[in-house]
């Protein structure tokens, strides 16, 4: 290896183990183990899923932040946000206020779940002066397409007799009108880019309550009336909103809150890696770099659908620079990253152990990995020198 090396690092979280920074750290000590004078730029990266906040928020010097939300079944409870450190860019998961972990199996009901508690943490950091949004849409209890997150932004709901709806997905059976007239004015001077990976409708046989709702709790006589009292919010919110969100890939994520934020914040649905790497401007660091290493807790097949690791790669293939991920674990189907632009993987294990101690030495075991990873290319570069 002639000159000085410039490596791009940018794994993400390895979950249970270590944060995305410090797991970047880790690899960057692995690089300068072997190669003392590499120009190393860590970019720590998510997918959109657990650990995306505190990637954001600690990548960019922010800050998490604590406050008492709604949460699914009425209750009141804390939750966290990020503040990025922009000044400008709040981070929030909805799995935070509003997530199936939340709530306890017997107690699952997508009938009455609400998204108030989101609503809730969005107005706070529109209070704070935060007016671009990262929202995270996965992991959610709830069914009611957004409608507890608009009450708490001010839109009112309202029945036939003009009285508010109450919480929850069956309830969207008996709206009766939208008004508009009291949302918070400050949604509209704001941008929301909503993580969503999945297409599915709002409703019909691969909408939010027939795929989703059953591990929220619904029976199938629970999916009908759901389905049926999300396809009539459509039908109002196309009426008095104006947004037709019945078909639009993505409307039915979380329960219909995909399409709840298309209509009430106008969110833009993406995937969750591509907001991501966007926000950490990965791009501006891949310019002649050597080299980029990623990583993962565990590669397997489910890997190549989007997660973080293979996105990284996609950005390094258009500039022709090599990659090589580093995993906890790998699994069934590691080896069909391949085909996805990681030219290479490697596990962290050097010897049968448990997960718990893995995850202890997670450090030390990404540094010595990504040492030997090196290591073996210097190899390759003599050999084939010779």
């Amino acid at each position: 290896m002639c000159g000085v090396m410039k490596i791009v690092i940018a794994p993400q979280a390895f979950k249970g183990s270590i944060s995305a920074l410090d797991a970047a750290r880790a690899m960057r000590e692995g690089v300068l183990r072997t190669v003392p004078d590499a120009d190393v730029q860590m970019v720590p990266v998510a997918d959109g899923g657990d650990g995306t906040l505190e990637t954001l928020v600690e990548g960019s010097g922010g800050e998490i932040r604590t406050i008492e939300v709604t949460g699914p079944l009425g209750e009141r409870r804390s939750a966290e946000w990020g503040a990025m450190g922009d000044g400008r860019t709040a981070v929030i998961e909805m799995a935070r206020t509003s997530g199936l972990a939340l709530v306890p199996l017997d107690k699952r009901n997508p009938l009455t779940a609400t998204t108030y508690g989101l609503g809730e943490a969005i107005r706070k950091a529109l209070d704070d002066g935060f007016r671009s949004f990262i929202i995270g849409i996965g992991g959610s209890a709830t069914n009611d397409g957004g409608a507890g997150m608009a009450q708490a932004l001010g839109v009112r709901l309202l029945d036939e007799r003009d009285g508010p709806l109450p919480y929850g997905g069956a309830a969207l059976a008996d709206l009766h009108r939208i008004d508009m007239s009291g949302v918070d004015r400050r949604i509209r001077e704001s941008e929301f880019m909503v993580a969503c990976d999945v297409n599915n409708p709002l409703t019909g046989p691969t909408g939010a309550s027939a795929i989703y709702g059953p591990q929220k709790g619904a029976t199938p006589d629970m999916i009908a009336e759901l389905d049926a009292a999300l396809a009539h919010f459509a039908r109002i919110v196309k009426r008095d909103v104006g947004a037709d969100i019945a078909e639009v890939p993505g409307s039915g994520a979380a329960g219909g809150l995909g399409g709840g934020l298309i209509a009430f914040a106008n969110g833009e649905l993406r995937a969750g890696v591509d907001i991501v790497l966007d926000t950490v401007g990965l791009d501006d660091f891949l310019p002649g770099s050597d080299l980029v290493i990623t990583g993962e807790g565990a590669i397997d097949h489910s890997t190549i659908y989007n997660k973080a690791p293979v996105g990284v790669a996609a950005r390094a293939r258009k500039l022709g620079i090599p990659v090589i991920a580093v995993a906890g674990s790998l699994g069934d189907g590691f080896r069909d990253v391949h085909q996805h632009d990681i030219d290479a993987v490697t596990s962290i294990m050097t010897a049968p152990m448990s997960l718990d101690d893995a995850s202890e030495g997670a450090a030390e075991l990404l540094a010595t990995a990504v040492e030997e990873a090196l290591r073996l290319m210097q190899v390759g570069v003599k050999v084939f020198k010779a």
